[in-house]
């Protein structure tokens, strides 16, 4: 299932969501201006690779080697699916808890990610680039607030094209399984991954963003619910159609 709506208004302009987007599209047509070869040379120098991280996984240099690695992607696919689900998603979780805690759930699901890969595959000389950590800790973010609100998505099957209207907490905890499965699948027998899909990076990140919001909303309480639903359905028109 290919997301794109979900039925949840916002009170305000998601702007850090949007500015993350940007920065991520921006950055991506900066990498478009190299060749192949010396691109891969910049992700080997700036980016999260595990065998240089597990040697220092706490010092300035690994977690600039993180930030990075949040913003830079290996593609259009991996670019527009992350970008999809970071707007599907974002807005609301950034709308919940405003700017600053956004930005903390977003870049330390990010830096939680990028640890349990590492740790999966400590010796790796692969570089772990994309955002998918960070949204990945939004997606478990939004299960905790919003798990009854109703995502709509496509499925396709051939040249047909079929919609579906699920629960939140339904499309997310099918995401996550899938995440669980295909790394698990990845495992060989030795214990380290054999490439691919940094699927641990998902798990980690999910898990990060779940955890800090249960503590985030004891930080911020939510607004009466008279008050949050005037807020919410004087926007609310333009998403029932």
């Amino acid at each position: 299932m290919i997301p794109y709506k979900d039925m949840n208004p916002t009170r305000r302009y998601p702007l850090m969501t949007y500015i993350l987007i940007v920065i991520n599209v921006v950055v991506f047509f900066w990498e478009l201006s190299f060749p192949v070869e010396e691109l891969e040379k910049i992700f080997f120098s700036i980016s999260v690779v595990p065998s240089k991280f597990s040697a220092a996984p706490f010092s300035a240099g690994s977690f600039m080697d993180v930030l990075r690695s949040m913003f830079l992607h290996g593609g259009w696919f991996h670019l527009i699916g992350n970008m999809l689900y970071l707007y599907l998603f974002g807005d609301n979780v950034e709308d919940r808890f405003d700017t600053v805690l956004f930005l903390v759930l977003y870049f330390v699901s990010g830096y939680a990610a990028a640890f349990l890969q590492v740790m999966i595959e400590p010796s790796s000389q692969i570089p772990l680039i994309g955002a998918s950590g960070a949204i990945s800790g939004v997606l478990g973010s939004y299960a905790v607030l919003y798990p009854g609100v109703e995502v709509r998505g496509i499925i396709p099957l051939g040249f047909f094209f079929y919609t579906i209207s699920l629960p939140a907490w339904v499309f997310i905890g099918f995401w996550f399984l899938m995440q669980l499965i295909s790394g698990l699948a990845t495992v060989s027998p030795t214990g380290e991954s054999q490439g691919g899909v940094a699927f641990f990076a998902h798990i980690g990140g999910f898990i990060t963003g779940l955890f800090l919001t249960l503590i985030f909303l004891r930080l911020v309480p939510q607004v009466p619910a008279k008050e949050r639903n005037e807020l919410l359905y004087q926007r609310a028109r333009r998403y029932w159609y």
